[in-house]
């Protein structure tokens, strides 16, 4: 059976186990003494899957937003250089709201 990191994830311990017995593979051995946090690398390096959640960012312009990150960096710089602490600060704010809008579009 094709499984995802995500089913493999919530699988308790004795289901991992079980899953890793049908394996015929190096990183699989002595499965039965590993604990999840080792098992389900194990499972996922012997199946072929990534070994991590991937998340994706849904309803707005990531790259955008970046570019607009950057340009804002480039001004909070350039205001420090000057001693204009009220336009670093107001530059940093404005960084902090577009990451804070892409955290919550990532799904």
């Amino acid at each position: 059976m094709d499984y995802t990191y995500e089913q493999l994830h919530g699988m308790t311990v004795a289901e991992l186990r079980d899953v890793a017995a049908g394996i015929e593979h190096d990183s699989v051995q002595g499965a039965t003494q590993m604990n999840k946090e080792h098992l389900l690398p194990a499972i996922c390096t012997s199946l072929g899957i990534e070994a991590h959640a991937h998340h994706e960012v849904v309803g707005i312009d990531k790259s955008a937003l970046k570019a607009k990150i950057g340009e804002l960096k480039g001004a909070r710089d350039s205001a420090l250089e000057s001693g204009d602490s009220a336009a670093a600060k107001l530059a940093r704010r404005r960084i902090h709201r577009i990451k804070r809008k892409i955290r919550k579009a990532t799904v």
